[in-house]
């Protein structure tokens, strides 16, 4: 770790710290019903699904869910996301700009993430939303909560990074949606009633509402008891639960529940459907990937009903010494699959999932191990036939690849990581 990197994570809440504070003025002249957003995966795409319902009655949070992120988006300002000198500015910028912002909406719907120990109560404490969906629960910024476990803190990192998230229901004060089919999630918020810290509902959602679920590359059909609800494009079936949520929060706030989201604008990056050069289907999950939203593409692509159905896997970051045995796992739930291809990209997937593959006698004339997405654009150029549908998930820029395959070059805008950083990061690996 860089000296700076050791000072910015010294001094992270303390910076954080400043910036609330004036922030602080603007929340406080507004006073929106805060809903919050929380869970390892799948926040951003709850997000949306709620804008789509709320519309104009609220307030969102996009691109910004850390102590940093939401104090910026409060006094309409964006974080740093390319020079670091914008730190300067933003230091006197937020200040002045926090006399003047006003809000007029009636709710503020804010993603918060929780990646490292602490920032979830740093935020809770001062939003105190009416209203929290706990929407999933794994090992996302594994790393970060590693120090705990090691020091006792805590038994595991699956209760360490529990607790974190917990922090938000604990500072909720009316109700609280959890998924019901999580012990973990069901144990943290008994505890929190135990000890009489909320009174707030805890509301469980669980999967056995799903009554069907239909996924092709380019639309999703969800039955949920007798409600239906559809998608133009391919959906995993573990969102059942943020639906079940959805349809509870439109009833709680007495607005009329909208189910078809066919003209709903994803997030880039989270299952959008592109069509290929010479007749490929492409499935773009690129944005990012856990070992919980790995599991979901996987399942959604056994699911999926389509003919020659390739999965493009990149490596899953951010899990510490615990990556060997992250992505061992992962080669267990690639051999439950039905795909004809299998295509690993990363020093990860290369050292860990493949060898546990070929241990297990996985079918080598399925499975392609690619050293990077250069490698693997070659691969998929030279052997696909056009009748494939492709489907990406994980880390390595695999945007970039999507963006080599699409068959409308302007689709490119629709894809993850376009902003200037990235685009730079992007072309200093010569990926242009």
């Amino acid at each position: 770790m860089t000296f700076v990197a050791k000072l910015k994570k010294k001094f992270y809440f303390v910076a954080a710290g400043y910036f609330r504070f004036f922030a602080n003025f603007v929340l406080r002249r507004w006073n929106p019903e805060v809903i919050a957003v929380t869970g390892s995966v799948g926040k951003t795409t709850m997000l949306h699904l709620i804008e789509f319902e709320l519309g104009d009655k609220a307030h969102y949070s996009h691109d910004a869910n850390s102590a940093f992120g939401i104090a910026f988006d409060l006094v309409n300002l964006r974080g740093v996301t390319g020079s670091k000198f914008r730190w300067l500015y933003l230091i006197f910028a937020v200040p002045l700009k926090s006399l003047f912002v006003h809000h007029s909406e009636k709710y503020y719907v804010v993603e918060i993430d929780g990646e490292r120990p602490h920032e979830t109560e740093f935020l809770a404490s001062w939003l105190k939303p009416k209203i929290t969906l706990w929407i999933s629960l794994g090992r996302s910024h594994a790393v970060q909560f590693e120090h705990q476990v090691s020091s006792g803190e805590f038994e595991d990192l699956d209760r360490a990074i529990t607790h974190e998230f917990a922090m938000l229901p604990e500072y909720t004060r009316k109700k609280i949606y959890i998924d019901g089919d999580s012990y973990l999630m069901k144990k943290a918020c008994e505890k929190i009633k135990e000890k009489n810290l909320t009174d707030a509902e805890v509301i469980e959602c669980k999967k056995s509402d799903l009554k069907s679920y239909s996924v092709f590359p380019d639309h999703t059909d969800f039955q949920i008891k007798n409600q239906e609800f559809h998608f133009a494009c391919p959906q995993p079936e573990d969102i059942t639960i943020q639906l079940i949520m959805l349809k509870n929060l439109c009833r709680d706030l007495d607005i009329p529940l909208k189910s078809d989201f066919t003209n709903l604008p994803l997030p880039p990056g989270r299952c959008s459907y592109f069509a290929g050069k010479n007749g490929l289907k492409l499935v773009d999950s690129s944005y990012n990937a856990h070992l919980i939203s790995m599991a979901a593409i996987l399942d959604l692509a056994t699911k999926m009903q389509a003919d020659h159905k390739w999965l493009v896997l990149g490596d899953i970051v951010d899990q510490g010494s615990r990556e060997k045995t992250g992505h061992e796992k992962l080669a267990e739930l690639i051999k439950n699959t039905d795909a004809e291809k299998i295509i690993l990209i990363g020093r990860r997937t290369c050292d860990y999932t493949a060898p546990k593959l070929k241990r297990d006698n996985f079918p080598s004339k399925k499975l392609k191990v690619c050293k990077d997405v250069k490698d693997a654009l070659s691969y998929i150029e030279k052997n696909a036939t056009g009748k494939e549908t492709l489907i990406f998930k994980g880390s390595q820029y695999l945007e970039w690849l999507v963006e080599k395959l699409l068959e409308n070059p302007a689709d490119a805008e629709k894809l993850c990581r376009r902003e200037p950083a990235a685009m730079k990061r992007k072309k200093n690996r010569g990926l242009v």
